[in-house]
């Protein structure tokens, strides 16, 4: 393999709600979201006499008679549960799954806190305060209004908040079965994702850090709004790309894949060209808003809209640091940004 390829060596994607095994100690689980992004991949570690999941799912029934057959065609229980991040198809049945014989949640502090947040509507983190942020930002009151009676989607997917946790840490080595796995935190998609590593394996189960055919979001929260959270997330891409070419991994969304430093130089080329992009826009003062269609020139419906409205502000935050952008505030407090020379 050059490090200009891709591979993907499982062709087939496995019947959702069944265990399918993929590597030594590792099963693929595949399970449905209710939304455009249809699926999620979920990892069933061999743990001895026990078993660790790798993140949960949404919150659904569907996804709850699913798991409820796979973990009873296993005697062994759940030894821990291994949550990368804290939005709802990851984070989703945590609580859920962990009552069922008190398996043990991990995550990183930050997604444990930032997931009360979002579920809690704390400060910076509600609906009302998006709305506020992104009327700030340009977007049209129908899409506002829309928004606003969507609500706290977050609570859908995440019926439940974990009320205790082991708190993982970047680096921290963690024993399943007879295997080490190392976290990588990654910054820019959530607060603290966490990625896994097992050197022995050569495999990486990279949650949304690292995906085959899509770039996860990035945005930019109303409680942090001058973030550059797009810096975070390319930083964080090269700290993955020294490990290994031929390291087996094993995404949150699409199919497992080789060629981690091919899928990392398309990644900051993708997000290059959305910056130049964007440039090309600001010759006079543009918002967020005006330019969604720059980034997203397909129909959005109200939940794409959300997630396209932050990573446009992120875009436009990251070229403001850059010193390519200047921010511009009105007296009404409206923010558009125009190019530097």
């Amino acid at each position: 393999m050059t490090t200009n390829e891709i591979e993907y060596p499982f062709p087939d994607l496995p019947a959702a709600g069944i265990a399918n095994p993929i590597a030594p100690g590792i099963n693929w689980v595949r399970m449905p979201l209710p939304f455009a992004l249809d699926h999620i991949n979920l990892w069933l570690l061999d743990d001895g006499n026990g078993m660790t999941v790798v993140d949960t799912g949404f919150g659904l029934d569907p996804i709850k008679a699913r798991w409820t057959e796979i973990l009873e065609a296993d005697p062994r229980p759940l030894s821990r549960i291994i949550v990368t991040h804290c939005h709802p198809d990851h984070l989703g049945l945590a609580t859920w799954l962990a009552t069922r014989n008190g398996a043990p949640i991990h995550m990183t502090q930050g997604e444990y806190l930032g997931g009360h947040a979002l579920w809690h509507q704390l400060p910076g983190y509600s609906v009302a305060d998006m709305i506020v942020q992104f009327r700030r930002h340009g977007l049209d009151e129908p899409r506002l209004a829309a928004l606003t009676e969507r609500g706290n989607g977050y609570r859908r997917g995440v019926p439940e908040m974990p009320s205790s946790y082991h708190r993982l840490f970047d680096g921290e080595q963690i024993t399943v079965g007879d295997y080490q796995w190392r976290v990588i935190v990654g910054y820019g998609h959530a607060p603290e994702h966490a990625s896994l590593y097992c050197e022995a394996l050569g495999v990486l189960i990279s949650g949304d850090m690292l995906l085959p055919r899509i770039s996860t979001n990035i945005s930019v929260y109303a409680a942090t709004p001058n973030d550059d959270p797009l810096g975070w997330f390319l930083d964080s891409l090269r700290r993955i790309n020294h490990l290994p070419e031929d390291t087996l991994v094993l995404p949150s969304h699409g199919k497992p894949f080789r060629g981690i430093r091919a899928r990392v130089e398309q990644l900051i080329e993708h997000h290059r060209e959305r910056c130049a992009a964007l440039l090309n826009e600001c010759g006079t003062a543009r918002s967020a808003g005006e330019l969604l269609g720059t980034l997203f020139p397909r129909e959005l419906d109200t939940h794409q809209v959300m997630f396209a409205m932050g990573e446009a502000i992120a875009h436009l935050n990251h070229l403001e640091k850059q010193g390519a952008l200047r921010k511009v505030e009105d007296d009404n407090a409206s923010i558009r940004f125009i190019k530097t020379s």
